[in-house]
């Protein structure tokens, strides 16, 4: 028998939040509040002062492999993701080959089975991510996939689009889009306005975003299916989402760190670690995205964690691929958008944990998805995948300590609030005091 006991933290319930003792038995937890004695053995943590929720869970995250396993591998991303506070992180398709198929979304599994964290995966929506032919969607659903998208370019044809969620539906999964249209964003680099022709560089319009969310939320009102939108980055494109959500239409949307934490004036000094698709945006949507997150309008944050070999993150503003880094960070940068204060408890769980694992079927009941015991309650009976946050702790980012194996992070240096202290994936002590066990 393994057990443990986080000692005196802020529970974060779904409703309500206590201070207590949480004791985790054999991968479950045992009892929370007064837990009594507890089993000879039992390792102690000390949780006093921190926050204690579900792990935290990522909606969308780049493993590269296979294909880029220089950039990462599932084992370097999971640990990423552990020091990160994750214990679940949903592998995107656009690795080389792309997840397409059965063989190579069960690749991603078994070898996510054995990292500390659960691993699940988005599939590929069309062949290749080439937006000719749909992929074996229903083949790779029942191996217990519930995200379908061709994430980096988004499905171009409308038709094509249409198709997809209507044989999505009856499946009971879910499109995932990557808003670009890409005869719009010509190629660009950073987002398009008078920073860009300032720079010199072709710039990608808000336009480009916003025109393929509107499209697809009107094939979601013609086909019944299901879309979440990925890493919507104006302020124009999340009206647009919350106004069909409160419709009553199936979609919802997630907002990465980097566009609530950068303006498009990161990229003055043609640093490539800015570069990121879609771009970030004027100070006006970074502020108006802050609001959303405030306002609980957001369903998910969700890191776009894109890892890049150093040379291709080397090369001219204008060529380098664009990405960066955010599993290490993104806890942190969330909770300073937040405000920084002790009153946003909730609200943190619920865009980093409760609301992702909604998204993602993490909560599912039915018996083909594997990872089903993420973003719930703290309650006895419940799968031991928690996290300790200490909202307090003050630190400062280095690049040299990044368990990615990648190093384009755009936060090396930066002065952070608040801290992972601890993380427990599958019942198992993985971090303590920020470190891996």
């Amino acid at each position: 028998m393994s057990s443990l006991v986080l000692r005196q933290g802020l529970v974060v319930g779904e409703t309500t939040h206590e201070v207590g003792d949480v004791l985790v038995i054999d991968g479950r937890i045992a009892a929370v509040g007064d837990v009594g004695e507890v089993p000879t053995g039992t390792k102690e943590i000390d949780a006093s002062g921190c926050w204690l929720g579900p792990g935290l869970v990522d909606l969308h995250t780049h493993l590269r492999e296979p294909g880029r396993e220089e950039a990462e591998t599932i084992e370097s991303g999971a640990f990423a993701g552990a020091v990160g506070g994750f214990t679940a992180l949903v592998a995107m398709p656009n690795t080389e080959p792309a997840l397409d198929n059965v063989a190579l979304v069960s690749y991603v599994l078994d070898r996510g089975a054995r990292t500390p964290l659960d691993i699940a995966v988005a599939g590929a929506i069309t062949v290749g991510r080439q937006g000719e032919m749909l992929a074996p969607i229903a083949e790779m659903a029942a191996l217990g996939v519930r995200l379908f998208t061709d994430d980096g370019i988004g499905v171009q044809n409308p038709s094509l689009m249409r198709r997809a969620l209507t044989y999505a539906r009856p499946l009971g999964v879910r499109l995932a889009q990557h808003c670009e249209d890409e005869q719009l964003a010509n190629g660009g680099s950073m987002n398009e306005g008078a920073v860009s022709s300032r720079l010199g560089l072709v710039g990608r319009p808000a336009l480009a975003e916003e025109l393929m969310v509107l499209r697809d939320i009107e094939l979601v009102r013609l086909t019944g299916g299901a879309v979440h939108f990925l890493h919507l980055s104006t302020a124009r494109s999340v009206a647009m989402v919350v106004q069909a959500r409160e419709e009553g239409l199936p979609v919802t949307f997630e907002v990465a760190p980097h566009h609530f934490t950068f303006d498009e004036t990161a990229c003055d000094g043609f640093d490539p670690l800015f570069k990121v698709h879609p771009p970030l945006r004027p100070a006006r949507d970074v502020h108006a995205i802050r609001e959303a997150l405030r306002s609980g309008l957001v369903d998910a944050v969700a890191t776009d964690h894109a890892p890049h070999a150093p040379e291709l993150k080397d090369l001219p503003f204008d060529e380098a691929p664009a990405g960066m880094l955010g599993l290490e960070h993104v806890a942190s940068l969330t909770y300073e958008a937040l405000g920084a204060s002790p009153g946003t408890a909730h609200l943190f769980f619920t865009l980093l944990s409760r609301g992702p694992a909604r998204v993602a079927q993490l909560r599912n009941s039915d018996a083909r998805v594997r990872h089903s015991g993420h973003g719930g309650a703290v309650v006895a009976g419940e799968d031991a995948n928690l996290v300790v946050f200490d909202p307090h702790q003050q630190w400062t980012a280095h690049s040299a300590t990044l368990q990615s194996r990648a190093m384009n992070s755009p936060y090396d240096g930066r002065e952070l609030v608040g801290k992972v202290r601890a993380t427990i994936a599958k019942g198992q002590l993985v971090v303590n005091d920020g470190v891996l066990v």
